[in-house]
C-alpha cells in the first residue's frame, strides 16, 4: 500500500468523525455536552493538520497546528471557568 493512500483515508475518516462530532455541539443537551463535543472536534482538526503536514510535506502546518492546539485550550479554559461561574450561587 501507498503511504499517501492510507493518509488520504485518515483523513477522510477523521473529517466524517469530526462531522459526527460537531453534530454533538449542535444539539448537545447540556453546555458541558457541547463543550466535550467542542474539545474532540478541536483534537480531530488537530489530527487533520498534522496528517496533512506529512501528506503535503509542509512543515508550516505543524506551526499552525500547534498554535491551534494552544488557542482550543485556553478556549476549553474560557467555557469551562463561564459554566462554572454560572453554576456557583450570587
Amino acid at each position: 500500500m501507498d503511504v499517501a493512500l492510507i493518509l488520504d483515508a485518515a483523513i477522510y475518516s477523521l473529517i466524517g468523525v469530526t462531522a459526527l462530532s460537531l453534530v454533538r455541539v449542535v444539539i448537545g443537551p447540556e453546555p458541558e455536552d457541547r463543550m466535550i463535543g467542542l474539545n474532540l472536534t478541536a483534537s480531530q482538526v488537530l489530527a487533520i493538520l498534522v496528517l496533512a503536514a506529512l501528506k503535503l510535506d509542509r512543515a508550516i502546518f505543524l506551526d499552525v497546528a500547534l498554535v491551534y492546539a494552544i488557542l482550543g485550550f485556553i478556549g476549553m479554559l474560557a467555557i469551562a471557568r463561564a459554566l462554572w461561574r454560572k453554576e456557583q450561587p450570587s
